[in-house]
């Protein structure tokens, strides 16, 4: 993968990840991580190579199918991608109300996973008015709210203090054990090491652990 006319960003990768598995992309600052998961959730298309998600070969599909593959995928992104003027609610039960869901069949369900992840109290309030760590686990609650097939997290606990890292840990983990597949890009070698889950390893745009030798 590369941007523009740059040098290529990752290259020469190759791996998968069997249904249902956990995963952890760990490396430096720079190392790819990011691009890596863009790749995946189909905000970018490998410049060269194959991209297979749900056994398709998404370079050879119609842009077209493309939103009906991410609907399949959660992703946690670092930017939060937050919409400022809907409430936590609504925010979290997003991926809900697009499928035309009616709130009646989603509000305690949505209710008790805000309280899980700390934001019980703050239902009602907008966007603009939550500190940064609570702006994380809103976006997480999102991504994980319709029970995804994959599940993609950038840095999940960047903004969080320890106790609450190992609560959205456990979060992560109980989705996993109800089928989702989950790859989480960090830096937290606390988190690593206490789920003791395999870890795909980049350095400098190439995996060097865990990928296919």
């Amino acid at each position: 993968m590369r941007y523009g006319r740059a040098p290529e960003t990752l290259r020469d990768i190759g791996f998968s990840l069997a249904p249902g598995s956990f995963h952890f992309l760990t490396g430096a600052s720079g190392a790819g991580k990011s691009s890596l998961l863009k790749l995946i959730y189909l905000a970018h298309r490998a410049s060269r190579g194959r991209v297979e998600l749900f056994g398709r070969d998404v370079s050879r599909l119609p842009p077209g199918d493309l939103p009906f593959l991410r609907r399949r995928i959660g992703v946690v992104f670092q930017e939060f991608k937050l919409l400022e003027h809907l409430s936590v609610f609504d925010n979290a039960a997003l991926p809900l109300r697009i499928q035309q869901r009616k709130p009646a069949t989603y509000r305690d369900d949505v209710g008790e996973l805000l309280t899980w992840v700390g934001l019980g109290e703050r239902m009602h309030a907008l966007p603009a008015t939550l500190s940064g760590g609570e702006k994380q686990r809103l976006a997480i609650a999102r991504a994980v709210v319709d029970r995804p097939d994959v599940l993609l997290a950038d840095e999940p606990t960047g903004n969080v203090d320890p106790a609450m890292s190992l609560r959205l840990l456990r979060l992560f983990v109980e989705l996993n054990r109800l089928g989702t597949t989950v790859l989480i890009a960090t830096h937290d070698e606390e988190v690593v090491a206490r789920a003791g889950r395999p870890t795909l390893h980049l350095e400098q745009g190439r995996l060097v652990e865990g990928g296919d030798r």
